[in-house]
């Protein structure tokens, strides 16, 4: 799993621009003192397509997915949300990994109402997916979209990848000290086309929302933490990973598509890590086309 703000970086992008599409934000609260807020758009059908959630990545708020979630409720019932300590989320000490993320993924569905939805992870957000698979399995899923990110190996890619290791760790002190200054390098890094006035901007504030002492402990567990995946074998459910065909995970994601018996591998060209705003009809073509052979398998 790549990160931070290099030629191996990934993960941050986020914005405050209004979500249209009949969108409502609320904050929900899923216990523990801890409240993430949410968007949501579309209304439920008993007949309705599957039901649509977006995960986003490290330090990121649920309007990256701003361009998907106008999208997709046009057809389907969408929710995305901040992480705890990112966005406008509860900020919290403890509890920053993709373990406790998958906990609070779940309240947040059961919260909602959700039924058999898609998880759509992006980032940290496959790390997020990864750890729901792990704790709770894929009988209550429709199916599963990992965006352009490698299940994490744990400390065992600390061995495989000692060069991209030290690289990763050198950042975070760069990050710690600079925060401001090492976001807007980061944004320029994984988005690869232009943007609208300002975007970098909005997407550095909502970074800054995140303390980089969080941050850092994010990303460790992240990258280091747990060896997911053996995940991947215990996906019992369609899935759907789309990678940036530039991507220095590449092979990874390619691998990791062969653990899943019924995953499908797309590369997207001429894109950055931020692939669903690099090339937006691409990714949105592709996820149509998963998702509407879902709804007809469904009915």
């Amino acid at each position: 799993m790549r990160t931070l703000w290099q030629p191996i970086a990934f993960l941050i992008v986020a914005s405050t621009a209004f979500v249209h599409a009949d969108s409502v934000t609320v904050l929900r609260d899923i216990g523990g003192n801890v409240s993430l807020r949410t968007i949501e758009a579309g209304k439920f059908r008993s007949s309705a397509p599957p039901e649509l959630v977006f995960i986003p990545g490290w330090s990121t708020s649920a309007d990256i997915w701003r361009r998907q979630i106008e999208t997709f409720a046009k057809t389907n019932r969408v929710i995305a949300f901040d992480p705890r300590s990112q966005g406008e989320s509860t900020k919290t000490t403890s509890g920053n990994t993709p373990e406790t993320r998958a906990q609070d993924l779940h309240a947040l569905l059961d919260r909602c109402g959700m039924r058999r939805p898609v998880l759509i992870g992006w980032s940290q957000g496959v790390q997020d997916v990864a750890a729901y698979v792990e704790r709770y399995g894929t009988k209550d899923l429709a199916g599963i979209v990992l965006v352009d990110a490698a299940v994490s190996d744990g400390a065992d890619g600390i061995a495989a990848r000692p060069q991209e290791t030290a690289a990763q760790f050198k950042m975070f002190a760069i990050y710690q000290a600079h925060q401001q200054e090492y976001l807007g390098g980061m944004m320029r890094a994984i988005i690869s086309k232009p943007q609208g006035d300002g975007t970098i901007e909005q997407l550095v504030n909502t970074g800054m929302r995140t303390p980089p002492d969080i941050g850092v402990a994010m990303l460790i567990a992240d990258m280091f933490g747990v060896n997911r995946t053996a995940a991947l074998k215990k996906i019992d459910c369609p899935t759907l990973i789309i990678a940036s065909a530039k991507s220095d995970e590449l092979a990874r994601q390619q691998a990791a598509a062969k653990q899943i018996p019924r995953a499908r591998f797309e590369t997207i060209e001429d894109a950055g890590h931020a692939v669903f705003l690099d090339q937006p009809d691409r990714f949105d073509d592709l996820l149509t086309s998963f998702v509407s052979k879902l709804a007809t398998n469904h009915g």
